[in-house]
């Protein structure tokens, strides 16, 4: 498990304070009820960040030595998640194909109720739908999951009123044959939950992270640092901040 120490603010590169305010002010913004009144003095500082240090076993889009790293906890049913996917989509259309940016995605399905029983089940499917992505990467590799992924989420409804139960889970399958990955082997994988436990394991390293919900997601900076973002980002404002950091870092 990776543990940063907190740091004196002086010592951070001037780059991360200004990517980390940007990023901040942008979640307020996006998340803020209306009466919010127009201060600074709610914006969160940089924090300490335990999480599981991004290695060969992730799924990792892009570079693996990229300068910045965004690690996002996502759960494919989430609404919320359909909506930032589509902006780390774009952000890896931009800096992806000249190694600058790496996008990691783990898994945090919303699919359980609190500890005590309290709660609710917000999304039934989203464990089964992260061992479908699972298993479409133990049989393609890498590839194959990052293309059942884009179609996962393009196609998944988000979990509302009218559509409770998301996908149809039928589905999985359908994707599985139209991104060219072994459906036999693939309908065998996933009656078996044979990455029930590394789903898991994604979801408790999302909890040390300090994940409560989706999307969640930790940009890990050229000198090492981690800004967590909560909630969804415009595409705007996550590439100022990180255009912030990339210049800090030629510097």
């Amino acid at each position: 498990m990776d543990s940063q120490s907190s740091s004196n603010p002086i010592t951070i590169p001037a780059a991360i304070i200004i990517a980390g305010a940007l990023i901040a002010v942008a979640v307020i913004w996006v998340n803020k009820p209306s009466s919010l009144p127009t201060t600074t003095q709610n914006i969160p500082t940089l924090a300490d960040v335990n999480m599981r240090v991004v290695n060969s076993s992730d799924h990792i889009l892009g570079n693996p030595n990229a300068p910045i790293k965004i690690v996002e906890y996502s759960d494919a049913s989430c609404p919320a998640c359909k909506m930032f996917n589509s902006t780390m989509v774009q952000i890896m259309d931009e800096y992806g194909p000249t190694g600058q940016v790496a996008w990691i995605y783990r898994h945090f399905p919303l699919d359980k109720m609190g500890s005590g029983g309290e709660g609710r089940i917000l999304h039934k499917n989203a464990g089964n739908e992260a061992q479908a992505l699972e298993c479409a990467a133990s049989i393609g590799g890498n590839e194959k999951f990052w293309v059942f992924e884009k179609q996962l989420y393009e196609i998944t409804p988000s979990v509302t009123q009218t559509t409770p139960d998301g996908l149809d889970q039928k589905k999985l399958p359908e994707i599985a044959k139209s991104v060219g990955v072994d459906v036999a082997l693939f309908n065998e994988c996933l009656a078996d939950k044979r990455f029930a436990d590394k789903v898991e394991a994604d979801y408790t390293d999302g909890l040390d992270a300090g994940v409560t919900g989706t999307p969640y997601s930790i940009v890990i900076t050229p000198s090492g640092s981690k800004i967590p973002i909560t909630g969804t980002l415009p595409y705007a404002n996550l590439k100022t901040a990180i255009d912030a950091l990339l210049a800090e870092a030629k510097q």
